[in-house]
């Protein structure tokens, strides 16, 4: 359990959604003031127009709400967290809270994103009830072990809390853990790809964003709504193991497999864009690898990219090209295009038929490039650093292409 305070609903003559100066110290604050709905918004917006209310130092979802709409998120991104509230729910009534959100015009409902923690009236809702979908649960990916579960019923406060410590994740209810497990391991993946979210590439991958409110179609009432942000660790991925695609995903058609323990990228038949994309999300990091174009080496390597339904990926890359053709340049996926090519007299660092290394950093809205040593690329963008996403080897349309990698290592930010 990570270290901290666990807070049990007010009793009466207590105050809701204060702070005490224990918890300020501590690095507590408060996601809800009690009496507005500032900090909140539409999510997908930049205001607050769906059915969400403020009743009697509550946040109220007035049960207009339904599986595609009536989603509040906050204003700020949360990534490592301790996060408590209290909530009650309307008879029959079901709702959750998200985290991890991400927000993009792809992503039209936000549970295709971030995890749930499930709220529900497990002993009136109208329909039979998976264990997965029962309080406290992983939406869809953990069970809570039902001996520990101490679940008040509708009408009456409970108290829940998520911890996620860099992919620790711990779910409470009314003072007792009830669940934990790891994100991003091989068990999570296989949990991920075999049940519900095998349809949702980007589901759960994220390493931070917005809290989500959930108005499923029933009255759910928050209080006590209070976050105390935890320390991002570093490490050091060996993103290429030399044997296997393990920790890949790929997307297309397109050859990707390893020979003598280096990773091949092949025109197949059908010629049009591949990609082997990282499983997990890398942010903020710092990326080495070494490269050699064989035939046409028209590839490159995404960044804070994410793939959407019909192998479409949506980010930034950095080129690798023939000759003349700006290998450590940025190109933007969608929208603007390029954004930083080379000049002419560093095309010329590009070693034609031989291994290269090219290295990437990447950290808040800043890309820094060096292709062999030298520096190519320094860019700082705002929309780079609002995004967030996989590093993804691609092979250009066309047919003809052959591309071979090794040393791929990567420390994050």
């Amino acid at each position: 359990m990570v270290a901290g305070i666990f807070f049990v609903s007010c009793q009466k003559g207590e105050k809701n959604n204060v702070l005490t100066k224990a918890e300020e110290a501590e690095g507590w604050k408060l996601l809800f003031d009690g009496k507005t709905l500032n900090g909140w918004r539409d999510y997908n917006g930049d205001s607050l127009t769906v059915p969400w209310t403020v009743e009697n130092g509550t946040i109220k979802a007035l049960g207009k709400g339904s599986d595609a709409s009536g989603y509040i998120v906050t204003d700020d991104i949360y990534e490592n967290f301790e996060l408590v509230w209290d909530w009650k729910i309307a008879q029959g009534g079901n709702s959750g809270m998200l985290y991890h959100v991400v927000e993009h015009p792809k992503f039209k409902v936000p549970y295709i994103t971030g995890p749930e923690y499930q709220l529900i009236d497990e002993e009136n809702f109208p329909q039979p009830l998976e264990e997965w979908q029962k309080t406290a649960a992983d939406y869809a990916m953990h069970i809570p072990d039902p001996a520990k579960k101490h679940l008040k019923p509708a009408g009456e406060w409970n108290t829940s809390k998520i911890v996620f410590d860099n992919g620790h994740v711990e779910h409470w209810l009314n003072g007792e853990k009830v669940l934990e497990f790891e994100a991003w391991t091989d068990k999570w993946f296989e949990l991920k790809n075999s049940g519900k979210w095998k349809d949702a590439p980007e589901y759960g991958l994220a390493h931070k964003g917005v809290i989500c409110l959930q108005d499923h179609g029933s009255a759910a009432w928050f209080r006590n709504l209070k976050i105390k942000e935890l320390p991002r660790k570093t490490k050091e991925v060996v993103l290429f193991n030399g044997v296997d695609l393990h920790g890949w995903e790929i997307y297309g058609t397109e050859k990707w497999y390893v020979e003598d323990s280096v990773l091949v990228c092949e025109s197949g038949p059908d010629k049009k864009y591949g990609y082997l994309a990282t499983r997990e999300y890398y942010d903020d990091f710092d990326l080495t690898l070494d490269f050699k174009q064989e035939a046409n080496g028209n590839s490159g390597v995404f960044f804070r990219s994410f793939i959407e339904p019909g192998e479409i990926i949506n980010g930034w890359q950095v080129e690798v090209a023939p000759k003349g053709n700006d290998t450590g340049g940025i190109y933007e996926s969608y929208g603007r295009g390029w954004l930083v090519q080379i000049p002419d007299e560093k095309e010329n660092i590009l070693k034609e038929g031989e291994w290269n290394t090219l290295r990437i950093r990447v950290q808040g809205d800043n890309v820094k490039t060096w292709l062999n040593g030298e520096e190519m690329v320094d860019l700082s963008d705002e929309k780079i650093g609002k995004g967030q996403g996989r590093i993804a080897l691609q092979i250009h349309d066309g047919g003809g292409i052959k591309v071979r990698w090794k040393n791929l290592k990567l420390k994050t930010l």
